[in-house]
């Protein structure tokens, strides 16, 4: 046969077999298929998306032997395969993650695609039809102008914008593309556009800023249309005092915004709205806002109606035209923030008519909302705060040690509210968050009000949740339900320290907490953008500041790779748990600048550029010994990233910079006599064995150590936050998941547990409940633990070899003091059960791996124990394909 009838056959062959399997097939599904780690997603910049999809297949064995990605720009076409703007042909291959290689993608152009998938029977799966669009694809295809009001930086009330417009045709579609320095609000005809809070996402605005797309189509009309845009200060205008000096940002000016409306009408011509000098402007109700503080808000200001086509807008004035902060906008491609959760008021107490206190029940980010009545010109204060004084009234003692008002006309968070008189009112702030439990709310006349009166919002990053764990023990429970609202809390577009007294991205917080986010949520869109956030602040010399994004403030000489390794570990991290390269080739030279730096500096392979162990118990640990730990974390991943892209030079530079420091650092910490590190603290044996330090024939004998330093402190932690990113990983995976059980589980002082049996549910900043500093209620540093339940009682572990959980290590850990443990991942392959169940002198254990992906067992062995599988005597070590399983063991 020929070769041209070769290609013509096989395609025929294939076309074939797909609809013969149509018919036969019985086989699972082709499930949640995204476009950059996203369902459906408009507004895409990326001229090459990643694609993935997820085999939906409970049988034994269940893999997908290759698979066929189609694309075009017609979903009935795509369904004949015609006019393909991009057809891989049958690949063998069991990857669910493929980059895009078609031809070039036109911006503002919806794309249709499809797999299919090859069984293990070798049958032919179809998913439905999935979709994403593309954006603005690059700033050149901008036509609006950025335009903001004709105020300076100190002018407190926000601008109000509006035009009026009318389309020219029959309209089919219609998106706005809208780009803001500061925050923004997007009206068309009187109604708010999407659910979005706090759009766009904080940035180092002078070398970044983020657009968002919205699918408008519905809030257009035939005939006139009003569309209106409040903007907010955000972090571009901070008018507030703080020690962080973003009131100096070197961006700061008056909030500004380009907008693109893009209107394509039936007759496939298309039309675009902008920004620009034919705006109008005025002032409104918000007549004071700020990210860090709050917001004032006089209803006798609101304009009525401003935002739809029959206003009278002859009393505003016109706008200034503005140049771009950056000439890098980029599409905001990340789950937004919400109010994600309503959260309905536990109890009220009313001091007096004018005085009233809301308690909530638990710790949150967010804001509140209050209905109320009262005479015009009331002014109701809302005072947000963690802590109550002993006389019940809200205590902000805890978290305003950072403000530094100018005077007494913006206190911390505490929104203002005047009323115009007019009956029931209402107020929700716009362009502020906060973290609180209680809400007091103070008038100048007398109000009534009642527990219905107020409402509170639970704000975050809306990132789906992935895990799930539950066990015999309540406490265990509510520490981790605890740790996922603190990860949620600080989850603003970035990861933040505390929602309250700094919402700071502290790098160090961030990666302690990588893998507690990463198993709990779908987190990579907020962490690839955090990631630009750091490519941005780095100095050309590789140093990061320790608060990304910031305004000029942590370049001392503190900020060490204890904390900024973020630069490596976070890039990593999405590496193991998505098998997704993206993030590590990004910021691959960012992390070589970076160890560059940090070898420069550095004495033989040692260093004491870092923080150390921050907020420890009472034991301190050795600064050049633990900074030195994380500079060979950080030449370890950039070797192995090396290795991964297949750049041999750099491999042996930094494979070869990897083992001096591990030799430097053992040849002056290390005491092979006594296995010991250091002093011997918690913090120093426990690091050594998380991150790979000790030789492999000190292993077990240093996790003995550990548990018996452990027992000496009362079993109890005495760490800060660089050992309890350790201490629990260090224990549970050398064979003393006993001992690393009853820190995590202690209810007495120090631990998470004590936090809790006080009351707690959030994770607090101090072991300490009594200190008097580093006290806010709502942090994420001590937050790994939150991760470990999965690794160190549920087993399910990453396969470096393998990532992304196609192949799953499941090491789970019958401790004694439980009677059963469920823990549940949503990997890119599907679920991953660990469950097990202890009945009277045996163990029941299930497992389920999802389809195309594969398990490596490891049961732990129990004196005088077998293992049964199906009735038979199995080995505690097993290779098993996808699948559900149970085990006996007895």
């Amino acid at each position: 046969m020929s070769t041209i009838k070769l290609k013509l056959f096989k395609p025929l062959l294939f076309l074939l077999s797909v609809f013969s399997s149509i018919l036969t097939t019985n086989a699972g599904e082709i499930v949640n298929l995204k476009c950059e780690h996203l369902i459906n997603p408009i507004g895409i910049d990326n001229p090459n998306p990643r694609l993935s999809w997820m085999m939906e297949d409970s049988r034994k064995g269940a893999v997908q032997l290759a698979y066929r990605i189609i694309v075009g720009t017609d979903s009935l076409q795509l369904k004949s395969k015609m006019n393909v703007q991009w057809d891989t042909e049958k690949v063998n291959s069991g990857n669910s993650l493929i980059i895009y290689k078609g031809r070039a993608l036109a911006p503002f152009t919806k794309y249709f695609w499809r797999v299919e998938v090859l069984d293990k029977d070798n049958k032919l799966v179809l998913s439905k039809i999935s979709s994403f669009e593309t954006g603005m694809m690059g700033a050149e295809n901008w036509k609006g102008t950025w335009i903001s009001d004709r105020s300076d930086i100190n002018t407190r009330p926000a601008p109000y914008f509006r035009r009026v417009f009318e389309p020219a045709k029959q309209i089919k579609s219609a998106r706005a593309y809208i780009v803001a320095s500061g925050l923004y609000e997007l009206y068309l005809n009187g109604e708010k556009v999407g659910n979005h809070r706090l759009d766009p996402m904080y940035t180092r605005f002078d070398r970044r800023n983020l657009y968002v797309t919205y699918d408008v189509t519905k809030n257009l009309q035939q005939g006139k249309n009003a569309v209106g845009v409040i903007l907010g200060n955000g972090w571009y205008n901070h008018q507030a005092m703080a020690v962080w000096n973003f009131d100096k940002a070197p961006w700061r000016a008056r909030p500004a915004f380009c907008l693109d409306l893009r209107i394509t009408y039936t007759d496939g011509t298309t039309e675009t709205v902008t920004s620009g000098s034919d705006w109008k402007t005025s002032f409104g109700p918000i007549i004071s806002n700020n990210i860090y503080t709050a917001e004032h808000y006089d209803a006798r200001l609101v304009q009525k109606g401003w935002n739809k086509a029959d206003f009278d807008d002859s009393k505003w004035r016109g706008i200034n035209l503005r140049a771009t902060p950056s000439k890098n906008i980029v599409s905001q491609t990340m789950h937004p923030i919400r109010n994600v959760e309503e959260i309905k008021v536990k109890s009220i107490r009313k001091f007096d008519d004018t005085t009233y206190l809301y308690d909530l029940g638990r710790n949150i980010a967010g804001v509140s909302k209050i209905k109320v009545s009262g005479p015009k010109g009331t002014i109701i204060k809302l005072k947000h705060a963690e802590r109550l004084h002993t006389n019940g009234r809200a205590d902000l003692s805890n978290i305003d040690v950072y403000y530094r008002p100018k005077d007494n006309t913006d206190p911390f968070q505490t929104d203002i509210f005047i009323l115009n008189g007019d009956g029931e009112e209402e107020f929700m702030p716009l362009f502020n968050y906060k973290g609180f439990q209680y809400v007091e709310v103070t008038a100048s006349n007398p109000i009534k009000l009642e527990e219905k009166n107020l409402m509170a919002y639970f704000m975050h990053s809306d990132v789906p949740a992935t895990g799930k764990i539950s066990s015999s023990n309540p406490l265990i429970d509510k520490i981790w339900w605890a740790t996922n609202n603190s990860y949620l809390s600080n989850l603003f577009g970035f990861p933040t320290d505390c929602p309250q007294r700094e919402k700071n991205g502290w790098t160090g917080d961030g990666h302690f907490a990588i893998e507690t986010g990463l198993y709990n949520f779908d987190a990579v869109t907020v962490y690839e953008k955090w990631l630009g956030d750091h490519r941005d602040e780095q100095q050309p010399n590789g140093v990061l500041p320790d608060i990304i994004p910031t305004g000029g403030w942590g370049y001392g000489t503190a900020n060490g790779t204890d904390w900024t390794s973020t630069i490596a570990i976070i890039p990593w991290n999405i590496y193991m748990f998505y098998g997704d390269t993206k993030a590590l080739a990004d910021n691959y030279k960012n992390i070589k600048q970076y160890v560059n730096y940090v070898n420069n500096i550095s004495k033989d392979g040692l260093t004491t550029f870092g923080r150390g162990d921050w907020v420890p118990v009472k034991s301190t640990s050795n600064l050049e010994y633990t900074s030195s730990i994380y500079f060979y974390v950080d030449a370890d991943i950039l070797a192995k990233t090396a290795k991964l892209f297949n750049n041999q030079n750099d491999y042996l530079v930094y494979s070869a910079l990897a083992k001096k420091i591990k030799k430097a650092i053992n040849a002056k910490y290390f005491n092979a006599e006594t296995v010991s590190y250091g002093s011997g603290v918690q913090t120093e044996l426990s690091m050594a064995l998380q991150w790979n330090i000790v030789d492999e024939q000190y292993r077990s004998k240093l996790a003995e150590n550990l548990a018996k330093r452990v027992a000496a402190d009362g079993m109890h932690i005495d760490v800060g936050v660089l050992g309890a990113k350790a201490v629990l990983n260090a224990l549970s995976d050398n064979g003393q998941a006993e001992t690393a059980y009853k820190l995590a589980a202690q209810d007495t002082y120090p631990g998470w547990g004590w936090w809790i049996v006080n009351g707690a549910t959030t994770l607090h900043e101090n072991w300490d409940m009594q200190a008097t500093r580093d006290i806010s209620d709502n942090h994420m540093m001590f937050g790994e633990i939150g991760g470990w339940f999965f690794k160190g009682i549920g087993g399910i572990k990453i396969d470096e070899k393998q990532p992304g959980f196609k192949n799953i290590l499941l090491q789970p850990n019958f401790v004694e003091s439980l009677e059963h443990f469920t823990a549940s991942h949503e990997s890119p392959y599907g679920t991953i059960l660990s469950s097990w169940n202890r009945n009277k002198n045996s163990v029941r254990y299930d497992v389920k791996i999802p389809a195309n992906s594969t398990a490596s067992l490891d049961i732990p062995a129990l004196s005088g124990k077998k293992i049964y599988l199906n009735g038979k005597v199995v080995s505690n070590k097993q290779e098993l394909p996808a699948g559900s399983y149970s085990f006996d063991i007895k």
